[in-house]
């Protein structure tokens, strides 16, 4: 099935409507680094016509950017390349810091680490509420007039935050949290980028592998796995999700696709939009295809809609992710 493609102003190259996530591959919260397997997951994106990868320098602490950039020496060209900025660590604990000084800083290590003399989509990973939204703003519009970077992104702000981040450097699409369970953006942050001509990379579109189709109510969760402190994976919550997932295999089937495709099509007919697809080992790209090329009708979001209502008597959010301002 051919690939869709977006346009993301301000870049060359059409960004592939499935992008690859690497949060992952990093090992942070994922129970650790497979690089080996992290190598054979780009080439396999890749083959199957995904060019937008997306990555970030917290993702295991400029892990996730150094695999990218070995991965992709010789077919640079090849990708759009999307990180982020605005976040800072000391001794494993991560906190916010978009102050002009860290910008500068990290730009050039991402250069570094991702092997390129550009970065493709540059976002602010958190607003920093400590750092004027101008600071930033004119840092990292001085980092696309360098050359540096092609366009600017802006990655969990409200409106209002977008708003003001706008007055001082151009924005060319945003990045939040979105999939069939976690549907705050549609209130406003959606029409926001309709209205503005924004495109949205909607994270986790597979709601940390619940819409995988492949997890069951005996799943245990070990070591630093970020689901041990997601409350949608914790009883009574995560039985309802379940019995969700059950009721959204049936509308999949009626389309002879899997759960995975279903939940990224959704993703994909909901705007303009990209579903950052989180994959780790080269297997869990299979069926990436199988989300292009058919849509889902009024009846079949309203079916999906009803299932939603009844499984899911307790929703909650992904505001747990949210790291802290710096002290």
């Amino acid at each position: 099935m051919t690939a869709e493609f977006i346009k993301i102003e301000g870049i060359p190259k059409p960004a592939s409507r499935i992008a690859l996530g690497t949060w992952a591959m990093g090992g942070f919260m994922w129970g650790g680094p497979d690089d080996a397997n992290a190598a054979k997951t780009i080439d396999e994106a890749l083959d199957v016509g995904i060019n937008l990868i997306d990555t970030a320098p917290v993702y295991g602490f400029g892990h996730s950017e150094e695999i990218l950039g070995k991965a992709l020496e010789g077919r640079r060209d090849r990708v759009v390349l999307a990180t982020k900025v605005g976040l800072d660590w000391q001794d494993g604990h991560v906190f916010r810091d978009s102050r002009k000084a860290r910008i500068e800083e990290e730009l050039d290590a991402s250069l570094k680490r991702l092997r390129t003399d550009h970065i493709d989509l540059y976002q602010v990973h958190w607003p920093d509420p400590k750092t004027p939204f101008e600071e930033t703003a004119r840092a990292l519009e001085k980092s696309v007039q360098s050359g540096k970077v092609r366009a600017l992104g802006l990655s969990n702000f409200s409106p209002e935050q977008m708003d003001e981040f706008r007055k001082f450097a151009p924005v060319a699409a945003i990045q939040p949290p979105y999939n069939l369970f976690e549907r705050e953006i549609e209130k406003d942050i959606l029409p926001y980028a309709v209205s503005n001509n924004l495109v949205v990379l909607a994270y986790g579109p597979l709601c940390r592998g619940l819409l995988s189709g492949k997890m069951a109510a005996d799943h245990v969760f070990t070591g630093d796995d970020l689901r041990k402190v997601d409350p949608k994976f914790q009883p009574p919550r995560f039985a309802q999700y379940l019995n969700a997932v059950e009721g959204l295999k049936t509308i999949a089937e009626q389309h002879g696709k899997s759960l995975l495709a279903l939940a990224i099509r959704w993703v994909l007919d909901r705007g303009p939009t990209i579903a950052l697809w989180g994959a780790r080992k080269p297997e869990q790209i299979t069926g990436v295809q199988d989300a292009f090329g058919w849509t889902l009708s009024k009846d079949d979001m309203a079916a999906i809609d009803a299932i939603l209502d009844k499984a899911i008597t307790d929703p909650v959010g992904p505001e747990f992710m949210a790291p802290p301002a710096r002290s």
